[in-house]
Protein backbone atom coordinates (compact mmCIF):
# COMPACT_ATOMS: atom_id res chain seq x y z
CA UNK A 1 0.00 0.00 0.00
CA UNK A 2 1.10 3.44 -0.96
CA UNK A 3 1.94 5.94 1.40
CA UNK A 4 -0.41 8.47 1.80
CA UNK A 5 -0.22 12.34 2.78
CA UNK A 6 -1.11 13.41 5.95
CA UNK A 7 -3.24 16.14 4.43
CA UNK A 8 -4.86 13.64 1.98
CA UNK A 9 -5.88 11.52 5.21
CA UNK A 10 -7.69 14.11 6.61
CA UNK A 11 -9.42 15.23 3.69
CA UNK A 12 -10.98 11.70 2.87
CA UNK A 13 -11.47 11.87 6.79
CA UNK A 14 -13.84 14.86 6.43
CA UNK A 15 -15.77 14.31 3.25
CA UNK A 16 -16.56 10.86 4.87
CA UNK A 17 -17.24 11.71 8.07
CA UNK A 18 -19.36 14.98 7.14
CA UNK A 19 -22.86 14.67 5.53
CA UNK A 20 -24.20 18.54 4.73
CA UNK A 21 -22.38 20.96 2.66
CA UNK A 22 -22.96 24.48 2.19
CA UNK A 23 -23.65 25.01 -1.09
CA UNK A 24 -22.72 27.90 -3.19
CA UNK A 25 -24.63 29.01 -6.59
CA UNK A 26 -25.32 32.31 -8.43
CA UNK A 27 -28.71 33.80 -8.56
CA UNK A 28 -30.61 35.32 -11.62
CA UNK A 29 -29.95 38.74 -9.91
CA UNK A 30 -26.25 37.92 -10.28
CA UNK A 31 -25.66 37.80 -6.42
CA UNK A 32 -24.12 34.76 -4.55
CA UNK A 33 -26.22 32.08 -2.81
CA UNK A 34 -25.51 29.55 -0.35
CA UNK A 35 -28.14 26.94 1.12
CA UNK A 36 -27.54 23.18 3.20
CA UNK A 37 -27.21 20.23 1.16
CA UNK A 38 -27.15 16.35 2.50
CA UNK A 39 -24.20 15.01 0.24
CA UNK A 40 -22.84 11.81 -0.52
CA UNK A 41 -19.91 10.53 -2.81
CA UNK A 42 -20.30 8.63 -5.79
CA UNK A 43 -16.73 6.54 -6.08
CA UNK A 44 -17.50 5.16 -10.29
CA UNK A 45 -17.30 8.93 -11.42
CA UNK A 46 -15.81 10.77 -8.34
CA UNK A 47 -18.36 12.75 -8.26
CA UNK A 48 -20.76 14.36 -5.35
CA UNK A 49 -24.20 13.23 -5.70
CA UNK A 50 -26.97 16.24 -4.41
CA UNK A 51 -30.95 15.62 -3.97
CA UNK A 52 -32.33 18.70 -4.82
CA UNK A 53 -36.38 19.87 -4.63
CA UNK A 54 -36.62 21.76 -8.52
CA UNK A 55 -38.75 24.37 -5.81
CA UNK A 56 -35.57 25.16 -4.76
CA UNK A 57 -34.14 28.36 -5.33
CA UNK A 58 -30.09 26.81 -5.64
CA UNK A 59 -31.99 23.72 -7.83
CA UNK A 60 -33.08 26.22 -10.32
CA UNK A 61 -30.14 28.37 -10.04
CA UNK A 62 -27.63 25.55 -11.06
CA UNK A 63 -30.04 24.64 -13.48
CA UNK A 64 -29.09 28.06 -15.26
CA UNK A 65 -25.23 28.02 -13.97
CA UNK A 66 -23.59 25.35 -13.60
CA UNK A 67 -19.97 26.49 -11.63
CA UNK A 68 -21.05 25.52 -7.91
CA UNK A 69 -18.86 25.47 -4.71
CA UNK A 70 -19.34 23.49 -1.87
CA UNK A 71 -18.19 24.06 1.80
CA UNK A 72 -17.52 20.88 3.89
CA UNK A 73 -16.59 21.45 7.28
CA UNK A 74 -16.13 19.46 10.41
CA UNK A 75 -18.48 20.57 13.02
CA UNK A 76 -18.06 22.86 15.64
CA UNK A 77 -16.83 21.56 19.69
CA UNK A 78 -17.99 23.86 22.38
CA UNK A 79 -15.36 25.88 24.09
CA UNK A 80 -12.44 24.46 21.15
CA UNK A 81 -11.83 27.61 18.55
CA UNK A 82 -12.86 27.46 15.54
CA UNK A 83 -10.64 29.29 13.54
CA UNK A 84 -8.58 26.09 13.15
CA UNK A 85 -11.57 23.67 12.11
CA UNK A 86 -10.61 21.76 9.30
CA UNK A 87 -12.56 22.10 6.00
CA UNK A 88 -12.92 21.90 2.35
CA UNK A 89 -13.92 24.20 -0.36
CA UNK A 90 -14.85 22.11 -3.51
CA UNK A 91 -15.08 23.50 -6.96
CA UNK A 92 -17.38 22.43 -9.78
CA UNK A 93 -19.48 21.56 -12.08
CA UNK A 94 -23.20 20.66 -11.15
CA UNK A 95 -25.37 18.49 -13.95
CA UNK A 96 -29.07 17.26 -13.03
CA UNK A 97 -29.64 13.71 -14.06
CA UNK A 98 -31.41 11.98 -16.36
CA UNK A 99 -33.96 9.89 -14.29
CA UNK A 100 -32.97 6.14 -14.48
CA UNK A 101 -30.02 6.90 -16.54
CA UNK A 102 -27.19 4.89 -15.35
CA UNK A 103 -25.68 8.25 -13.80
CA UNK A 104 -28.72 8.47 -11.85
CA UNK A 105 -29.18 5.01 -10.78
CA UNK A 106 -25.38 5.33 -9.80
CA UNK A 107 -25.99 8.49 -8.00
CA UNK A 108 -29.04 6.98 -5.75
CA UNK A 109 -27.48 4.43 -4.58
CA UNK A 110 -24.67 6.25 -3.24
CA UNK A 111 -26.91 8.63 -2.02
CA UNK A 112 -28.93 6.09 -0.16
CA UNK A 113 -26.09 3.96 0.69
CA UNK A 114 -24.93 7.44 2.78
CA UNK A 115 -28.90 8.51 3.74
CA UNK A 116 -31.18 5.25 3.97
CA UNK A 117 -33.90 6.84 5.61
CA UNK A 118 -34.87 9.30 2.44
CA UNK A 119 -35.79 6.27 -0.24
CA UNK A 120 -39.21 7.26 -0.38
CA UNK A 121 -37.94 11.47 -1.03
CA UNK A 122 -36.38 9.21 -4.59
CA UNK A 123 -39.88 8.88 -5.51
CA UNK A 124 -41.53 12.51 -5.42
CA UNK A 125 -41.55 13.83 -8.93
CA UNK A 126 -40.33 17.22 -7.70
CA UNK A 127 -37.06 15.97 -6.15
CA UNK A 128 -33.81 15.10 -8.97
CA UNK A 129 -30.61 13.55 -8.37
CA UNK A 130 -27.49 15.92 -9.36
CA UNK A 131 -23.95 15.43 -9.40
CA UNK A 132 -21.20 17.68 -9.16
CA UNK A 133 -17.79 16.61 -10.88
CA UNK A 134 -15.30 18.15 -8.41
CA UNK A 135 -12.59 20.06 -10.81
CA UNK A 136 -10.82 21.57 -7.57
CA UNK A 137 -10.24 22.45 -3.94
CA UNK A 138 -8.92 24.10 -1.27
CA UNK A 139 -8.33 22.31 1.88
CA UNK A 140 -7.50 23.67 5.13
CA UNK A 141 -6.86 20.98 7.95
CA UNK A 142 -6.05 23.64 10.90
CA UNK A 143 -4.70 26.33 11.70
CA UNK A 144 -1.28 27.45 8.99
CA UNK A 145 -2.18 23.91 7.14
CA UNK A 146 -3.98 25.43 4.12
CA UNK A 147 -3.34 23.87 0.46
CA UNK A 148 -4.89 23.85 -3.06
CA UNK A 149 -5.08 20.22 -4.15
CA UNK A 150 -4.99 19.32 -7.88
CA UNK A 151 -7.03 17.20 -10.04
CA UNK A 152 -5.37 13.95 -9.66
CA UNK A 153 -5.50 14.11 -6.40
CA UNK A 154 -9.03 14.54 -5.65
CA UNK A 155 -9.33 11.52 -8.27
CA UNK A 156 -7.72 9.71 -5.18
CA UNK A 157 -9.42 11.18 -2.52
CA UNK A 158 -13.00 10.62 -4.95
CA UNK A 159 -12.44 6.91 -5.87
CA UNK A 160 -12.91 8.03 -9.61
CA UNK A 161 -9.52 7.13 -11.90
CA UNK A 162 -7.03 10.08 -12.55
CA UNK A 163 -7.22 11.68 -15.54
Amino acid sequence: MAHEPRLTVALRSLLNSQRVAALGTLGEDGFPFVSMVPFALESTSGAVVLHVSGLAAHARNLERTPQVSLLVMQAEVAGEPVHALPRVTLEGVAQVLAPESPAWTRARSAYLARFPDVEFMTQLGDFRFVTVEVKGARQVAGFGAARSIDADELAQVLGRPAD
